[in-house]
């Protein structure tokens, strides 16, 4: 039984009223504008219901997070009966947890990688590999791609490609350089001798669910390898089959000499971040085995929920479900771009990590807010707001697929019919 001030009893009007005076006004606002007017109270694979009993399929999905969809049985069984045994650890002795999940890491991990750096959150992962890199090389140049999103520390923001994020925290963390992405010419003339790691995302999120041509990846690899830098990969959404491969560098079959994990390795549960690294890298911490630490990193919880998101993935079959499942919704999205041509410029990406760009950003604002009245949620990419990502759960149904389709069909067409006659 919910207590008088349990979330359950909160209240929407309370609730707001609360998060723009005790949150962000300005967030709450922005909110507000687009239609994310209530409070979730439960969700179910792919489906978040709010307080007012209104049921939204949610093809957000956490910004990449909900691959295994929402409470998942498993993975919510897991993270119960490890709760119940021991939560959090001493920090002291070894934890089983943790080690279970680093072998099934370097289990299924491209290449080499071998151990694994736990942390909480795809940031930290970023600036925990910016740290070895460095001590690893001896070197300090950090090569990155423009339109890339690493995170928002002061290491990751420095190595991620948009100003906006960047300009006011100037001076960031120096000697580090942004690329255009997909451009393997850039690579070359860029990482040299001085440069300690070039970091790329197999494919670009935040900067508009960007695909590098073919051969870029390995073009990366050869590069590092004659210059001596580490190549990193940063599969924070790209990871676990969002593509529909296990890993995004996969399609290339690429590895990398460090990669980067979150989102989806928490199983939607429990917040867990990971660097995974070659038995070359992580020579690092034979001197100080604690040079980099994270007191929260490898916690029982997150690694139990951790281990069962991957058996989801495995048993059931989700990488090669996010591949079938992708194309039937990119084809949905091409035949509204068939009848749009002048609002709808490109329907991209791979698996179920999908970006639909348009003409200008404030008609990508118009099918946001149709998709939301039609009880579906999207969103902007961070780095790139005329393209809306789509990246539901990977468990989504055909059914949910169709409703997709119709919705974003009917949101562009009623978008269309308001910017009659203007030109982008």
């Amino acid at each position: 039984m919910s207590s008088p001030q349990s979330p359950a009893n909160y209240g929407d009007e309370n609730v707001i009223h609360d998060y723009e005076a005790h949150v962000n006004p300005s967030l709450a606002a922005l909110m507000k504008f687009v239609g994310y007017d209530s409070v979730e109270v439960s969700a179910q694979g792919c489906v978040v219901r709010d307080s007012r009993g209104r049921e939204f399929l949610d093809c957000l999905g956490g910004y990449g997070t909900m691959s295994v969809g929402y409470s998942h049985p498993h993975v919510v069984a897991t993270v119960r009966e490890q709760l119940e045994r021991q939560a959090f650890g001493s920090r002291a002795l070894f934890s089983a947890a943790q080690t279970r999940l680093a072998k099934k890491l370097a289990e299924i991990a491209p290449g080499d990688l071998q151990y694994t750096f736990f942390c909480n959150s795809g940031t930290e992962a970023a600036e925990a590999a910016i740290k070895l890199a460095r001590l690893k090389t001896g070197r300090t140049k950090l090569v990155s791609a423009t339109g890339s999103f690493h995170g928002k520390t002061m290491g990751a923001l420095s190595i991620s490609g948009r100003d906006r994020y960047k300009t006011p925290f100037a001076p960031l963390v120096p000697d580090c350089v942004n690329v255009p992405f997909g451009d393997a010419r850039a690579l070359r003339e860029t990482v040299d001798e001085h440069t300690a790691a070039l970091l790329l995302e197999p494919i670009q999120g935040e900067g508009g669910i960007l695909v590098p041509p073919d051969g870029y990846l390995k073009a990366a690899r050869e590069i590092c390898d004659q210059s001596g830098a580490l190549l990193v990969f940063d599969e924070v959404q790209t990871g676990l089959g969002r593509t529909g491969k296990m890993w995004g560098a996969d399609w290339e079959n690429v590895a990398p000499d460090m990669m980067l994990l979150a989102k989806a390795l928490s199983g939607g549960c429990v917040p867990i971040g990971a660097v995974l690294g070659t038995p070359n890298v992580w020579e690092v911490w034979t001197e100080n085995p604690l040079i980099h630490s994270s007191t929260f990193g490898g916690n029982p919880l997150a690694c139990a929920a951790g281990f069962a998101a991957i058996e989801a993935v495995e048993n059931e079959n989700l990488v090669a479900r996010s591949q079938e499942q992708g194309e039937k919704l990119r084809a949905a999205f091409r035949a509204t771009q068939d009848k749009h041509p002048g609002f709808v410029k490109e329907v991209r990406g791979r698996g179920l990590m999908i970006g639909v760009e348009f003409a200008h950003d404030d008609v990508a604002g118009l099918v946001i807010a149709g998709l939301v009245g039609r009880n579906v949620l999207a969103a902007y990419t961070l780095n790139n707001p005329t393209v809306i990502r789509f990246e539901p759960p990977l468990v989504i149904s055909d059914a949910q697929i169709a409703q997709v389709a119709d919705a974003f069909a009917e949101s562009v067409a009623s978008s269309a019919e308001m910017l009659e006659g203007i030109e982008f």
